[in-house]
């Protein structure tokens, strides 16, 4: 998944500076659903980092079944919040 091609696809848009609030909120809306219906590991997890960079993804015990996947997505958090402080 590109980030940017992912931007346009629940956006329509990659500037999302530029954005109204409510098609932020509609996009991530959007994003949610099709987390809830993902299949595919790794496509799910990718969409969850969209989400979590959104402050709107699922607690990890209800995203993951997986305990490799739930491990993953706290590397992703740890190495997002040391990225924040620098």
């Amino acid at each position: 998944m590109d980030f940017d091609d992912q931007l346009r696809r629940y956006f329509a848009t990659d500037d999302l500076a530029s954005l109204p609030p409510a098609a932020l909120e509609a996009g991530v809306e959007r994003m949610q659903v099709d987390f809830g219906m993902e299949k595919d590991r790794a496509r799910r997890f990718a969409l969850w980092t969209l989400l979590h960079m959104f402050g709107a993804a699922p607690d990890l015990d209800v995203a993951f079944d997986n305990e490799d996947d739930r491990n993953s997505a706290r590397n992703f958090m740890e190495m997002m919040e040391r990225a924040q402080e620098e």
